[in-house]
């Protein structure tokens, strides 16, 4: 009875021993901190852009919910959807983009104003974007050694935001291999190819709104001028200079 007894304690200690260690693993894996990764904002741009005097709006992008998160996606195949383990981005991809277009619009020195719609700011143009790609992907018909490929594009809208129209659309879009599948690696490759798309879409969205701007302040300035003032010959159909004098004969 009494080794029956011991058996037993043993075993209940095992058990629980067992179970502490269980539960410690879970809590140390629970506890195991992501690392966080954050994205550069473009600084250089072409010397030949225009200056704007309208104030810019920058709203937040629009995404499907595989990339409207902080995980960092990656798609094995086209139809596959899968994150890094313990690697995230610092916030949410669309307000990544949207602080990081912000902060490049200024960076141009080209823009008076520019913000989110958050900050009350009055817009003169709005910029709408969409994320249609935000990943790395595994290229297609390649080995299993090959390196991962970052995939970023973003459609942008230009809105008039007096008249309430869009004036121009246009997708950039990027390719960008990263070094390995180690989330260091890949967050740089991101890095990369956001930053090209950034350039190319910022450059292209000065342009666009200057040109907007300038030919409607010709057109407004066009209907500011008086009409000609009609000339004699146009009311009487005779240049008056031109008539001659009738003699009397008296």
């Amino acid at each position: 009875m009494i080794q029956t007894l011991i058996r037993l304690a043993v075993c209940t200690a095992l058990v629980s021993g067992l179970s502490a260690c269980a539960g410690l693993t879970r809590l140390q894996s629970v506890a195991t901190p992501n690392e966080l990764y954050a994205l550069t904002p473009k600084s250089t741009f072409s010397s030949n852009l225009p200056r704007l005097t309208q104030q810019i709006v920058v709203e937040e992008p629009t995404a499907t919910a595989a990339v409207s998160t902080d995980q960092i996606a990656v798609q094995p195949t086209a139809l596959r959807v899968q994150y890094l383990p313990v690697a995230r981005w610092v916030d949410r991809a669309p307000l990544i983009v949207q602080s990081l277009l912000i902060e490049s619009f200024e960076n141009s020195n080209r823009v008076p104003a520019v913000g989110s719609s958050g900050i009350g700011l009055r817009a003169d143009y709005y910029i709408a974007t969409d994320i249609r790609e935000f990943q790395a992907v595994v290229p297609a018909d390649v080995g299993p050694d090959a390196p991962l490929q970052i995939q970023v594009r973003l459609n942008i809208k230009l809105i008039d935001a007096r008249e309430d129209r869009i004036i121009g659309s246009r997708s950039f879009e990027e390719f960008y291999p990263s070094l390995s599948d180690n989330p260091n690696d890949v967050a740089t490759a991101f890095d990369e190819a956001l930053g090209s798309v950034m350039k190319d879409a910022v450059e292209w969205s000065i342009r666009s709104i200057h040109t907007h701007a300038t030919e409607r302040e010709e057109r407004e300035a066009r209907a500011r001028r008086p009409a000609p003032r009609p000339s004699p010959l146009s009311e009487s159909g005779t240049d008056a200079s031109e008539q001659t004098p009738v003699q009397d004969d008296g």
